[in-house]
């Protein structure tokens, strides 16, 4: 179950927890992408997908294979028309001689939200509150979007010794950000219980929702300090991060590392995650909105 992190309203939701007020909050601007000004020539929904529903926009068709459902008629003619003179012997029965080799299937595309879910490291490890008073405006301008863009948007957050599921995906923007602003800092660092969980409700959403493209933002420094299980804290996060990569699950990684302690352990992870990453210390707001825009429009790699 989700940890209800409104029934308290002092500063602490847990104890030994500090809570930290969002930076300032920006407007975004647009992307110019071909591929953003396709998804965006409406208002609505941003990305176009494939489906294997009977539904959305039909654009071209390919071989039915062993799948006979959802038959292009007008393909499946013109893969036929140049055999009927050599089908002779089945034309003396049949108008027009259609053989199972020329089926064409059709390939339908439909515009969809995106699941866009945050899983936010709120430990010490990462440093100080400021840098979390940072990630908590970028955070709340992402918001932002999701709601103009009738995105889902869901937050997990990590510390002490769990993750929490703080908000499943919803098309809440609005309680999205309530529970940004309850979220408090402190505790060690359980990365792979927080990439655990992110596996786990991705999972749940493509049943729920096979169409849906989602997108998990990691907002930490790497440096998992607690394990699930008995493998090293840190092995065992590359070893979700693995699974979630091998699941195509398109991700980014947000360094909240200060440069001057940085490891390369935000890195480390976000190779394990097949995902850019970026330095929070070298993004200004604007630029970290356009880095993660930008991620969201990138075909993912088959």
């Amino acid at each position: 179950m989700p940890q209800d992190v409104f029934a308290n309203t002092s500063a602490n939701w847990w104890e030994g927890g500090q809570k930290v007020k969002p930076g300032e909050k920006f407007q975004p601007r647009k992307l110019n992408t071909p591929l953003d000004k396709l998804a965006r020539k409406h208002a609505g929904r941003r990305s176009l997908t494939k489906t294997e529903r009977k539904h959305g926009r039909y654009i071209k068709a390919r071989p039915a294979g062993e799948k006979k459902d959802d038959i292009a008629f007008d393909a499946t003619f013109r893969a036929a028309a140049p055999h009927q003179k050599s089908r002779v012997e089945k034309r003396k029965r049949l108008a027009f001689a259609i053989e199972s080799s020329d089926l064409q299937r059709k390939i339908r595309v439909k515009r969809v939200a995106n699941l866009v879910l945050f899983l936010v490291d709120a430990s010490w490890s990462m440093a100080v509150a400021e840098r979390m008073n940072a990630t908590k405006g970028a955070i709340l301008s992402l918001l932002t979007d999701a709601y103009q863009r009738r995105d889902r948007v869901g937050l997990i957050v990590f510390q002490k010794d769990r993750a929490t599921l703080v908000l499943p995906p919803t098309n809440s923007v609005q309680l999205a950000q309530r529970a940004l602003m309850d979220i408090p800092v402190g505790g060690k660092t359980p990365l792979s219980a927080g990439l655990f969980l992110a596996a786990d409700v991705l999972r749940q959403e493509k049943l729920h929702h096979p169409d849906v493209e989602p997108l998990l933002i990691v907002l930490t420094d790497g440096a998992g300090n607690v394990s699930i299980g008995a493998l090293p804290p840190q092995e065992e996060s590359y070893r979700f991060a693995d699974l979630i990569a091998n699941e195509k699950i398109k991700s980014v990684v947000i360094n909240m590392e200060h440069a001057a302690f940085d490891q390369g352990l935000a890195q480390q992870l976000a190779n394990h995650l097949k995902a850019p990453c970026y330095a929070l210390s070298e993004l200004k707001a604007e630029n970290l909105y356009h880095a993660v825009k930008d991620e969201m429009a990138r075909p993912v790699k088959k």
